[in-house]
C-alpha cells in the first residue's frame, strides 16, 4: 500500500494536464497509464491527422489552377514529419519527463479501482486521500459486420503510421474521422470509396454543411455510398471485398472509422458502485462521478474532443483543490471537422433545437465577397431562440470554417443578443463577414 493525495488514471491530454496542475497545487500525485502519455491526440489523432490534412490542402489548391502548377504528391515527406516531429516515433519519453519534472510520480501499467479512493497497479495499491481522476479515453469501435474482425482492416491508429499508400481504399464510416482521412488519401492519389449507413455524410451536422462536403468529395473523385448496409467483409489474396447487397466493392485496403468505444469495462468501476458496461459516466458540474471520483474526457460523453477534455480537466482541478468555479457548462461546445471545406459547429443544430422544444428561428447565407474573391463556396447557418433573441447554435462550412466559428462560440456561450450581433462592425472582405448577412436575415425574420 502506497499513499498519495490523488491518482490520475489515464493520461490523455486532460489527464496529463490534471496531474500536472494538481502537483503544481501542492498535492502528491500518482499518474498511471499503460499506453503512451498524451493519449490518442498527439500520437494517433488530432496532431498527425492534421499534418496529413494540411499536406493534402496545397495539392488540391494547385489542381484548381490547371496548367499553372505541376502536382507530384510525396507521401514520404508526410510520413517522416509524423514520425519525427509529431510522435517521436511513437515514444513518450519526453511526455513522461514533462510529468516528472512537474513533480508527478508516473507509473506505467494497467490501473484498476479496488475501492473508493484506491487504485491497484500490478502488486501495488495506491491509496489516494483526495480521490481518483479517471481519463481512460476511448478506442476505435468495430461495427458488428460479418467477417470484418477476421480481416487485416485499418483504424486511424494504423493509417498514421503508413510509409506508403495503397492504390485503392474503402472507408467504412462517413463521420468526421472517416471524411477527413478519405479526403487526404484521395488527394494523394488513392482511389477512395466511403460507405456510410446513414443517409448522408456527417450525419450529426447540419445537412447544408454535409452537402458541401459531399460536393467537395465529388470534385476530389471520392465515391460515396450512403444509406447502405454492409452485409459482410472478406479478405483474400491481398484484396478486401465489401458486400453491400446490391453491390460489391473491392479495394486493396479497408479503413474502419465508425466511432469510438469508451475504455470503461476493465478499470474496476463495479468496486465504486458504477456500471462497467456504461457508454459514459455521468458527472456533476464539478466533474464528480462518485465518492472521491472525478471523470474527464471522452468517457463523460460530452464530446470526444481534446478541447473538451482540457476544459473538464481545469474544472476537476478546481474542485479537487477546493477553489471557486466556474463549473462545467456545455451549452457552447465547439467542434470542427477538418475537411475541405472545414465544418465548424457550436451548440445545437436546427434539429436538436426543435427537439428541445425551443421556438426556433434559422437563417443561412453564403460566404459573400470573400468567397467570390477566393472562388470558394461556403455556408453560414445560425440557429436562434426566438423567445430570448439569442443564438443557440451555428455552423460554418467553408475555408477557415473552424476559425470563423470562434465568434459564434462566444455568442452562444455569452448569450449575446442577436440585436447586438447585428450592430457590430465586420471587417471587409473576410470570411467572417458572412455572419453579418445571416444575422441580418434573422433580424428580418423577427
Amino acid at each position: 500500500m502506497t499513499t498519495c493525495d490523488v491518482v490520475v488514471l489515464g493520461l490523455g491530454p486532460g489527464g496529463e494536464a490534471a496531474a500536472t496542475q494538481l502537483a503544481g497545487g501542492g498535492l502528491d500525485v500518482v499518474a498511471v497509464d499503460q499506453r503512451l502519455v498524451g493519449g490518442e491526440c498527439p500520437y494517433y489523432g488530432c496532431i498527425p491527422s492534421k499534418m496529413m490534412i494540411h499536406a493534402a490542402l496545397p495539392i488540391a489548391q494547385a489542381r484548381r489552377l490547371p496548367g499553372a502548377a505541376e502536382v507530384r504528391p510525396d507521401w514520404g515527406t508526410v510520413a517522416r514529419r509524423i514520425r519525427e516531429e509529431a510522435t517521436d516515433d511513437w515514444d513518450d519519453t519526453v511526455a513522461v519527463k514533462r510529468l516528472e519534472d512537474a513533480g508527478v510520480r508516473f507509473v506505467r501499467g494497467h490501473g484498476r479501482l479496488t475501492r473508493v479512493g484506491q487504485v491497484q497497479v500490478g502488486d501495488t495499491t495506491y491509496d489516494a486521500s483526495r480521490g481518483v481522476v479517471l481519463n481512460t479515453g476511448t478506442e476505435p469501435a468495430l461495427p458488428p459486420v460479418d467477417g470484418l474482425a477476421d480481416t487485416p482492416y485499418w483504424t486511424n491508429r494504423d493509417v498514421v503510421r503508413l510509409t506508403a499508400l495503397p492504390a485503392s481504399l474503402v472507408v467504412v464510416g462517413g463521420g468526421a474521422i472517416g471524411c477527413e482521412l478519405a479526403q487526404v488519401f484521395a488527394r494523394f492519389g488513392v482511389e477512395v470509396t466511403v460507405v456510410e449507413v446513414a443517409e448522408r455524410l456527417l450525419a450529426n451536422e447540419e445537412p447544408e454543411a454535409a452537402k458541401m462536403v459531399a460536393d467537395a468529395f465529388a470534385v476530389d473523385g471520392i465515391q460515396v455510398r450512403t444509406g447502405v448496409r454492409i452485409g459482410s467483409v472478406s479478405h483474400a489474396e491481398g484484396t478486401f471485398t465489401v458486400d453491400l447487397g446490391v453491390q460489391r466493392l473491392t479495394a486493396d485496403k479497408l479503413l474502419v472509422a465508425t466511432g469510438r468505444r469508451p475504455n470503461l469495462d476493465d478499470i474496476g468501476l463495479e468496486a465504486v458502485g458504477l456500471d462497467p458496461a456504461s457508454r459514459a459516466l455521468d458527472t456533476d458540474e464539478r466533474m464528480c462521478a462518485a465518492e472521491k471520483l472525478w471523470a474527464i474526457g471522452d468517457i463523460t460523453g460530452k464530446g470526444a474532443f481534446t478541447h473538451v477534455s482540457m476544459y473538464q480537466s481545469a474544472v476537476a482541478v478546481r474542485a479537487i483543490l477546493d477553489r471557486e468555479g466556474p463549473w462545467a457548462d456545455y451549452r457552447a461546445v465547439p467542434r470542427v471537422t477538418f475537411t475541405d471545406p472545414e465544418v465548424g459547429s457550436v451548440g445545437m443544430t436546427e434539429r436538436q433545437a426543435r427537439e428541445a422544444g425551443i421556438d426556433v428561428r434559422t437563417a443561412s447565407g453564403d460566404l459573400g465577397a470573400r468567397g467570390w474573391i477566393a472562388e470558394r463556396d461556403g455556408v453560414v447557418k445560425l440557429v436562434a431562440d426566438a423567445d430570448r433573441g439569442v443564438l443557440v447554435g451555428g455552423t460554418v462550412a467553408g475555408p477557415a470554417g473552424g476559425e470563423v466559428l470562434s465568434m459564434l462560440t462566444t455568442a452562444v456561450h455569452a448569450e449575446v443578443p442577436v440585436a447586438t450581433l447585428q450592430s457590430m462592425i465586420y471587417a471587409y472582405p473576410t470570411f467572417h463577414r458572412a455572419v453579418e448577412t445571416v444575422v441580418g436575415e434573422l433580424a428580418v425574420e423577427a
